[in-house]
């Protein structure tokens, strides 16, 4: 083996790697026009001529039980709170009298 081939390896174990390249990409860290998606699956495909088709083996299917005879109920309060309101007025002299 030459000896230029086991020092180029040796030195590029021996480079380190830059910090910035480390970070998570994000809008931010990336050039202007970057932009990184919501992480959608497509639901279909672009055609030549701009235009897009949409694939139904590709839109999502949601499976929901029926829940004719479930026993848990939503949760909502339809008595309020007492609510203790502030008097503007008031509020406004005390501070002027500091």
């Amino acid at each position: 083996m030459p000896l230029g081939l086991i020092l180029s390896s040796i030195g590029r174990s021996m480079r380190r790697k830059r910090t910035s390249s480390l970070n998570i990409l994000s809008s931010k860290r990336a050039p202007r026009d970057y932009y990184k998606g919501k992480n959608c699956k497509p639901t279909g495909f672009h055609t030549r001529k701009g235009g897009y088709v949409m694939v139904d083996a590709k839109l999502p299917r949601f499976v929901v039980p029926d829940l004719t005879d479930f026993k848990l109920y939503y949760n909502l309060n339809f008595v309020g709170k007492d609510v203790e309101y502030w008097n503007i007025s008031s509020f406004t002299q005390k501070n002027r009298a500091l």
